[in-house]
C-alpha cells in the first residue's frame, strides 16, 4: 500500500473506531508496528491525530462526551452483537435493557421489531424505542448520570423488580480468563443482578475486546447466565468454560446450542425455575408484588458506563 493510501486508511479507521491501537492498525493494514508508528508520527505532528495511551484518536473525539466516544469504539463489533440480539428477540417480546453503549446499539437495531415491552434505566434507549412500532417502554427513575443519561440508585432497583420479563440483556466491562463477568462500578452489578432476578433468560453481551481483561467488581460467573452474545467465535479456552456451564453462545454463523434445544422441549435453563411464564391472559411483563430487599447502591461518584 502506498504511504498516502496508508495515511488515509489510518484516518478512516480512527474515525470509525474512535480510539485505535498501533497493533490494531498494523493488523488491519498488514504491515509492521514500526511502519504504523512512522506513518502516524507526521499525522500527529500535523494535528490530524492525537496520541493517547496505547494508541491514537481523532482530535474531534476529544470534543465528544465519553459516552459518545465509547459509541464509536469497536462500533462494527457492537453492531454485529446488536444484530444477533435482534435475531434472538422477536416481535412482542419483553426485556430489561441496561445502559451501556453496546445496549444502545442494540436498541437501535431493535427498532426493526414491533410491540416490544422494554424496561430500561437509559434515557437514550427509552427515546430510541418509545412510541415506535407499538412498543411499550418503562423508564426506571433515579439519580441521572450526566455521562450517559442513565438512572442510578435504589429507586431504579425497586422499579425493575416490579416486572417479569422474557430477557434481561446487560453489558459488562470485562470477561476475565476464568470466564467471570466483571464491571467497573458496584451499581452496574446491582442493576445486573436485579434485572437477572426478574428474567426468564439472562443474556450478557460482550464484544471480543472485553475478553482477557478484568475490572473492579465481579458481576457473575459463567454458570449464572443463560446466553452469551458476542461478535465472533470464542477461542478454545472460553468455549470450554461456557460449554461446561451450559451457556448458549451466539455469534454470526453459530448453530443452536444444546440449551436452546432443551428449552424448546420444555425443560428449564438455569434462569427459568424461579420465573415461570405468567398465567394465560397475563402479559409476559406483568407487574407483580416483590418482597426482595433492595441492595445498597453508591452515590456521588462518576458513573462508568459500559
Amino acid at each position: 500500500m502506498y504511504p498516502l493510501l496508508r495515511r488515509a486508511e489510518i484516518l478512516r479507521i480512527a474515525q470509525s473506531q474512535g480510539t485505535t491501537s498501533i497493533a490494531q492498525l498494523a493488523e488491519a493494514l498488514a504491515v509492521s508496528d514500526e511502519t504504523i508508528r512512522r506513518t502516524v508520527k507526521p499525522l500527529i505532528e500535523e494535528g490530524l491525530l492525537i496520541k493517547v495511551h496505547g494508541g491514537v484518536m481523532l482530535p474531534s473525539h476529544l470534543e465528544e462526551s465519553p459516552f459518545r466516544r465509547r459509541m464509536h469504539e469497536h462500533r462494527a463489533e457492537k453492531e454485529i452483537v446488536a444484530q444477533q440480539i435482534c435475531e434472538l428477540v422477536q416481535d412482542g417480546d419483553s426485556l430489561i435493557l441496561d445502559s451501556g453503549t453496546t445496549c444502545t446499539h442494540i436498541a437501535q437495531a431493535l427498532r426493526s421489531r414491533s410491540r416490544l415491552t422494554v424496561i430500561t434505566n437509559s434515557a437514550a434507549i427509552a427515546s430510541l424505542l418509545a412510541q415506535h412500532n407499538g412498543n411499550r417502554v418503562f423508564m426506571a427513575g433515579g439519580e441521572l448520570c450526566a455521562d450517559d443519561a442513565a438512572a442510578l440508585g435504589e429507586p431504579v432497583l425497586a422499579y425493575i423488580r416490579q416486572f417479569h420479563v422474557k430477557y434481561a440483556i446487560v453489558s459488562v466491562t470485562a470477561v476475565d480468563r476464568a470466564g467471570r463477568f466483571m464491571d467497573a462500578q458496584p451499581w452496574d452489578v446491582e442493576f445486573t443482578r436485579a434485572a437477572f432476578g426478574q428474567a426468564r433468560r439472562r443474556v450478557v453481551v460482550a464484544v471480543h475486546a472485553k475478553f482477557e481483561h478484568s475490572a473492579l467488581v465481579r458481576a457473575m460467573n459463567a454458570d449464572e447466565i443463560d446466553v452469551l452474545v458476542t461478535d465472533a467465535p470464542l477461542d478454545a479456552h472460553y468455549a470450554q468454560i461456557f460449554a461446561a456451564a451450559r451457556v448458549e453462545v451466539r455469534y454470526p454463523g453459530s448453530a443452536a446450542a444444546p440449551m436452546t434445544v432443551a428449552l424448546a422441549e420444555g425443560t428449564e435453563g438455569p434462569g427459568e425455575a424461579a420465573h415461570r411464564s405468567p398465567p394465560r391472559g397475563l402479559s409476559d411483563a406483568t407487574c407483580h408484588a416483590s418482597t426482595d430487599s433492595i441492595a445498597d447502591d453508591a452515590h456521588g461518584e462518576p458513573h462508568h458506563a459500559r
